[in-house]
């Protein structure tokens, strides 16, 4: 695989066609991040507290159906998967124009978000099929570009917010839909994968479920991933009820993040290789986490030039931490799992994130808003302990690969993939 200095796009024709795929359907995902709220209020008259109750349900919906998503992929071919999740997710939102009660706006948007945790799953072993033996640097050069999709959907969801009117959201509707369905055209470019038939030992079909190391990692990945609403939630609040900062520092701190990990995770992914660098890192972005929330409630009563400075470091040292944490991520969910059984896996490790995604936001209103200064640094504390616990549960899961796993794509002997209690 050739993703080198200024290189827009990979060489090989199937990396392509992933990262135009990857790159419509990431613009979609930011409209409706962005503006699927505001649409079922402005355009809809729903109350708000019916909206976000539909959300948390999606939400949970998709966090169950994971792992059978995953399971049809390992079975099926995660190509199909893939396809199906583009056309469901584009057939759902170019619902939300028909919609005008409560259990319609329900249905809809569980389809939409049950598509988008689909896609995720499948996306994961086309990334392995195609990489070229470098899936670490094809996984961050593809998160770079969900990057620039959903900002730039967000941008465009920006423009009907500010218009606030009824053409305006429907127009912003249609082109929701409109990415999913040109997501199709290189879509069907990808190869299929060979489907890996289980060894005779693993006949099971929710052998990712009872893979408790495995669960485990997928529990404190969840706890880092806490870190994707500090930004987008906790701070905003903090920085507007607690500190003097002007409040053009809530969308710098998105920009600066954005920016930084479009420009630097391939960087950062394409060295963190093995089980043992990805422990590491894990424990880096706990480090990082700890460091930035500290910075953040100490911004609370300091004077407006320094409530900046501090605000300013936490963000760059929190997306240092991400950076961490996503390559780190992106290697043990893929690498601990068996070939036969990976969509399965990366579905089971997906319940830590979507965990993280419910219950994430109401964590850190109630400790970082609601507690003030201390409830900051047990924030941190929370985000150090799951860092400093990820090289042990790491090593138990490289230790119990032939019991729970057989078939894991693990580094062969030559690399550097044990742990030892020195190294971390």
């Amino acid at each position: 695989m050739r993703i080198r200095g200024s290189a827009v796009l990979p060489a090989s024709g199937a990396q392509r066609a992933l990262a135009l795929a990857t790159l419509a359907s990431s613009t979609g995902k930011g409209i409706f991040l962005t503006a699927g709220v505001l649409y079922f209020i402005r355009v809809v008259h729903l109350p708000a507290m019916e909206i976000g109750v539909a959300f948390s349900i999606a939400g949970f919906v998709s966090l169950f159906l994971g792992v059978p998503a995953g399971h049809v992929a390992d079975r099926r071919g995660p190509r199909a998967v893939f396809v199906a999740s583009l056309l469901l997710s584009a057939a759902a939102t170019g619902a939300f124009l028909l919609v005008h009660a409560s259990w319609s706006v329900l249905l809809v948007v569980v389809l939409a978000t049950v598509a988008q945790a689909t896609l995720l799953v499948a996306r994961g072993p086309i990334i392995n099929d195609i990489a070229d033996g470098r899936p670490q640097e094809l996984r961050a050069y593809i998160r770079s570009v969900t990057n620039v999709g959903i900002a730039v959907g967000a941008m465009a969801a920006g423009w009907a917010a500010q218009a606030d009117t009824t053409p305006a959201y429907h127009r912003l509707i249609l082109l929701n839909c409109a990415c999913f369905l040109v997501a199709l055209l290189p879509a069907f470019r990808i190869p299929r994968t060979e489907i890996v038939e289980a060894p005779e030992q693993t006949r099971g079909r929710w052998a990712a479920l009872r893979d408790r190391p495995y669960l485990a990692l997928s529990l404190l990945d969840g706890v880092l991933s806490i870190q994707y609403r500090v930004l987008t939630v906790a701070l905003p609040l903090w920085v507007v009820s607690a500190t003097s900062a002007p409040r053009w520092v809530i969308s710098a701190a998105v920009v600066v993040n954005t920016a930084m990990i479009i420009l630097l995770q391939v960087a950062v992914g394409r060295r963190v290789d093995t089980p043992r660098r990805a422990a590491l890192a894990l424990r880096r972005s706990g480090w990082a986490f700890c460091a930035a929330c500290a910075a953040v409630a100490w911004a609370a009563g300091s004077p407006a030039w320094a409530a900046v400075a501090l605000l300013g470091a936490a963000v760059v040292v929190h997306s240092v931490g991400e950076l961490w944490q996503a390559a780190g991520g992106f290697e043990v969910s893929n690498v601990l799992a068996p070939r036969h059984a990976i969509g399965q896996y990366l579905g089971v490790f997906g319940i830590g994130m979507g965990l993280a995604e419910s219950f994430g936001p109401a964590l850190l209103t109630w400790l970082c808003i609601g507690w003030g200064k201390p409830g900051w640094h047990v924030m941190g504390a929370l985000f150090l302990a799951a860092g400093l616990a990820a090289p042990a549960v790491v090593r138990w899961a490289e230790s119990t690969r032939a019991r729970y796993a057989p078939g894991a794509d693990l580094p062969p002997a030559g690399k550097p993939a044990a742990l030892s209690s020195e190294a971390v």
